[in-house]
Protein backbone atom coordinates (compact mmCIF):
# COMPACT_ATOMS: atom_id res chain seq x y z
CA UNK A 1 0.00 0.00 0.00
CA UNK A 2 1.09 3.35 -1.08
CA UNK A 3 1.91 6.16 1.57
CA UNK A 4 0.28 9.40 0.84
CA UNK A 5 2.24 12.11 1.86
CA UNK A 6 0.94 15.72 3.29
CA UNK A 7 2.31 18.38 4.22
CA UNK A 8 6.16 19.79 3.81
CA UNK A 9 8.96 18.06 5.45
CA UNK A 10 11.36 19.87 7.57
CA UNK A 11 14.09 20.72 5.32
CA UNK A 12 11.48 21.92 3.17
CA UNK A 13 10.46 24.33 5.63
CA UNK A 14 13.73 25.31 6.29
CA UNK A 15 15.48 25.70 3.16
CA UNK A 16 11.94 28.14 2.56
CA UNK A 17 12.69 29.81 6.00
CA UNK A 18 16.10 30.89 4.61
CA UNK A 19 14.99 32.17 1.04
CA UNK A 20 12.77 34.36 3.25
CA UNK A 21 15.39 35.29 5.54
CA UNK A 22 17.90 36.15 2.38
CA UNK A 23 15.16 37.87 0.52
CA UNK A 24 14.40 40.39 3.42
CA UNK A 25 17.51 40.77 4.57
CA UNK A 26 18.97 41.92 0.95
CA UNK A 27 15.57 44.45 0.89
CA UNK A 28 16.63 45.83 4.66
CA UNK A 29 20.73 46.56 2.94
CA UNK A 30 18.79 48.12 -0.43
CA UNK A 31 16.35 50.29 1.54
CA UNK A 32 19.61 51.52 3.94
CA UNK A 33 21.46 52.39 0.91
CA UNK A 34 18.70 54.55 -0.51
CA UNK A 35 18.30 56.06 2.78
CA UNK A 36 22.15 57.46 2.85
CA UNK A 37 21.84 58.40 -0.61
CA UNK A 38 19.00 60.84 0.18
CA UNK A 39 20.57 62.20 3.38
CA UNK A 40 23.92 62.70 1.07
CA UNK A 41 21.58 63.94 -1.83
CA UNK A 42 20.27 66.61 0.74
CA UNK A 43 23.29 67.51 2.32
CA UNK A 44 24.92 67.99 -0.97
CA UNK A 45 22.07 70.66 -2.27
CA UNK A 46 22.36 72.57 1.34
CA UNK A 47 26.00 73.05 0.52
CA UNK A 48 25.49 74.12 -3.32
CA UNK A 49 22.81 76.75 -1.46
CA UNK A 50 25.40 78.02 0.55
CA UNK A 51 28.55 78.03 -2.38
CA UNK A 52 26.12 79.84 -4.74
CA UNK A 53 25.18 82.36 -1.91
CA UNK A 54 28.62 82.99 -1.01
CA UNK A 55 29.24 84.12 -4.69
CA UNK A 56 26.24 85.66 -5.21
CA UNK A 57 27.49 87.90 -2.24
CA UNK A 58 31.24 88.41 -4.02
CA UNK A 59 29.06 89.32 -7.70
CA UNK A 60 26.55 91.66 -5.98
CA UNK A 61 29.96 93.77 -4.32
CA UNK A 62 30.32 94.68 -8.38
CA UNK A 63 34.13 94.44 -8.11
CA UNK A 64 36.78 92.48 -8.99
CA UNK A 65 37.38 90.07 -5.40
CA UNK A 66 41.08 90.27 -4.14
CA UNK A 67 43.06 87.50 -4.45
CA UNK A 68 43.17 85.47 -0.71
CA UNK A 69 40.93 82.81 1.63
CA UNK A 70 38.11 83.64 3.63
CA UNK A 71 35.49 81.67 5.51
CA UNK A 72 31.98 82.04 6.34
CA UNK A 73 29.42 80.11 7.96
CA UNK A 74 26.20 79.02 6.35
CA UNK A 75 22.78 77.55 7.76
CA UNK A 76 21.11 76.11 5.90
CA UNK A 77 17.76 73.85 7.09
CA UNK A 78 18.96 73.71 10.39
CA UNK A 79 22.46 72.48 9.41
CA UNK A 80 25.69 74.57 10.10
CA UNK A 81 28.02 74.63 7.81
CA UNK A 82 31.50 76.71 6.77
CA UNK A 83 32.07 77.93 3.07
CA UNK A 84 35.88 78.61 2.33
CA UNK A 85 36.40 80.80 -0.32
CA UNK A 86 39.41 81.05 -2.22
CA UNK A 87 40.49 83.88 -4.92
CA UNK A 88 43.24 82.76 -7.41
CA UNK A 89 44.48 85.04 -9.69
CA UNK A 90 44.66 84.38 -13.55
CA UNK A 91 46.61 84.66 -16.77
CA UNK A 92 44.15 87.66 -17.12
CA UNK A 93 44.80 90.16 -14.69
CA UNK A 94 41.12 91.05 -15.55
CA UNK A 95 39.86 88.36 -14.35
CA UNK A 96 40.04 85.71 -10.95
CA UNK A 97 39.42 82.38 -10.02
CA UNK A 98 37.10 81.69 -6.81
CA UNK A 99 36.31 78.27 -5.55
CA UNK A 100 33.88 77.77 -2.80
CA UNK A 101 34.16 74.25 -0.40
CA UNK A 102 32.14 73.91 1.39
CA UNK A 103 32.55 71.45 4.97
CA UNK A 104 30.28 70.03 7.63
CA UNK A 105 30.47 68.13 10.32
CA UNK A 106 29.11 64.52 10.28
CA UNK A 107 29.80 62.52 13.14
CA UNK A 108 31.91 65.25 14.59
CA UNK A 109 34.25 64.91 11.94
CA UNK A 110 34.62 68.26 9.31
CA UNK A 111 33.45 66.25 5.85
CA UNK A 112 33.91 68.00 2.46
CA UNK A 113 30.58 68.45 0.88
CA UNK A 114 30.77 70.09 -2.22
CA UNK A 115 33.40 72.59 -4.26
CA UNK A 116 31.94 75.05 -6.76
CA UNK A 117 34.55 76.80 -8.97
CA UNK A 118 33.78 79.87 -11.56
CA UNK A 119 35.66 82.77 -13.00
CA UNK A 120 34.71 86.05 -11.89
CA UNK A 121 35.54 89.64 -13.97
CA UNK A 122 36.20 93.30 -13.41
CA UNK A 123 32.80 95.31 -13.86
Amino acid sequence: MKRLSRGFTLIEVLVALAVVAITLSTGLQATGALTRAAGRQSDQWLAQLCAENELTRLRLLRQLPGTGESDAACAQAGREMQVHLSVLPTPNPNFRRVDAVVEAAVDGTRVRLLTLSTIMGRY
